[in-house]
């Protein structure tokens, strides 16, 4: 009887484990459908679109490594390029008014988005931004490339913890 008793007891401990671990999967699904970034569109042709970490990765990675001046050393960023997000949106002119969590705004010339500018970066040395460590979403210039890019008006424009971005025509 106690042994039959050890059996159901593990049987059941299985069967709550495994129910924990599913119930982490169905969570895990759901994050990743966490709207990450949205951009509004303004002017005749108003929009909103916006986009989880899924659909910024299917518009092409790009990745490069710098310095910056809050971090320590060299750093790999992973992200989309500004370029390839303004191409998908089809935007050719404009500024773009960036606005993190905390509801800081930057403007950044559209002019700003060109091959070998700046990406919206969404790993950091292989991983996942958290909002502690300056993500989800990062506009980081490849400051070591390009002198142009050591600038306070630059430094400037490299918001963090971004969320959304306004355009303006």
């Amino acid at each position: 009887m106690i042994r039959w008793m050890n059996v159901l007891g593990a049987l059941v401990l299985a069967l709550g484990v495994g129910l924990m671990l599913g119930l982490g999967a169905s969570a895990q699904a759901a994050s990743d459908d966490t709207v990450l970034l949205t951009v509004q569109i303004e002017g005749d042709d108003a929009s909103t679109t916006t986009f989880t970490r899924d659909q910024l990765m299917a518009l092409g990675q790009t990745s490069f490594e710098t310095e910056t001046i809050w971090t320590s050393g060299t750093q790999a960023f992973t992200g989309v390029s500004l370029k390839d997000l303004m191409a998908h949106l089809g935007l050719t002119s404009g500024v773009l008014q960036a606005r993190a969590i905390n509801d800081y705004m930057v403007e950044v010339p559209l002019s700003d988005a060109i091959e070998g500018g700046p990406i919206i970066a969404y790993e950091r040395n292989g991983k996942t931004m958290s909002v502690r460590s300056k993500g989800p979403l990062w506009i980081v210039y490849p400051y070591d490339s390009n002198p142009s890019y050591k600038t306070e008006a630059i430094y400037s424009r490299s918001i963090w913890q971004l969320e959304g971005i306004n355009v303006q025509r």
